[in-house]
C-alpha cells in the first residue's frame, strides 16, 4: 500500500500539521514515510501546503505532481491542485471560501464543512482535526489509536491536554464526511 497525498491551503489553517501527524501515524505502524512542506513566507495567510507519503515500501522521491489523494482548503489550492488528482483518486474539500467547486468527473469528491463543525465545537484550531477526520473516513491509511499517538509526538507536552478536544474533532470529521461526486 503507498498513498501520496498533497494537502493544501492557507497558512495558519494546520495544514503543515495535519500532515506531520499523518506522517507521524505511519511511523508508529512500522511503515516509510515522507512528510515535504511547502509554504510562503508569510506563514498565516500565505499559501502552504505539504506533500505526505505513507507506504509499506522504500519511498523513492518526496517529489510528487500527481496524487492518489487531494486534502484542499481553499480556492487557490483547489485551482491549482484539482488537476493533480490520478484518475479514480480522492479530492476532500471544506466548502467554505469555495466559489468554483471542483467539476471532475474522473476521481472521488468529497466535503466536509469543518469550518463550521469546528465554530459548533467552540475552537477554530480544531477545524484541522475534523479535516484528518474526515479523511481517515474516505481512506483509513492509518489505524485511530496510531493517530493518537501521533498528535502525541507532533504536540508539545503543553498541549497534550488537548488531544481529548483533538480526538473528539476526529471522530466529528469521521462522521460528517460526505460524497460530493462517487465513481460508481
Amino acid at each position: 500500500m503507498t498513498e501520496e497525498l498533497i494537502i493544501a491551503g492557507f497558512g495558519g489553517q494546520g495544514v503543515l500539521s495535519m500532515g506531520k501527524i499523518l506522517a507521524y501515524s505511519g511511523i508508529m505502524q512500522d511503515q516509510e514515510v515522507s512528510w515535504m512542506p511547502s509554504y510562503g513566507p508569510e506563514m498565516r495567510g500565505g499559501t502552504a501546503n505539504v506533500i505526505v507519503i505513507v507506504s509499506d515500501e522504500r519511498i523513492s522521491s518526496p517529489i510528487l505532481t500527481i496524487f492518489d489523494s487531494a486534502i484542499i482548503l481553499n480556492q487557490q489550492s483547489m485551482d491549482k491542485f484539482e488537476k493533480s488528482v490520478r484518475p479514480g483518486g480522492v479530492l476532500l474539500y471544506d466548502p467554505n471560501g469555495i466559489i468554483r467547486h471542483p467539476t471532475r468527473k474522473d476521481i472521488n469528491i468529497y466535503q466536509v464543512e469543518a469550518s463550521h463543525l469546528a465554530s459548533e465545537m467552540g475552537n477554530a484550531k480544531i477545524f484541522n482535526m475534523i479535516v484528518l477526520g474526515a479523511y481517515l473516513k474516505i481512506k483509513p491509511i492509518v489505524k485511530m489509536e496510531n493517530v493518537i499517538l501521533g498528535l502525541k509526538e507532533s504536540l508539545p507536552e503543553r498541549y497534550h491536554k488537548l488531544i481529548p478536544l483533538n480526538e473528539d474533532a476526529i471522530n466529528s470529521g469521521l462522521k460528517n464526511v460526505k460524497a460530493f461526486h462517487e465513481l460508481n
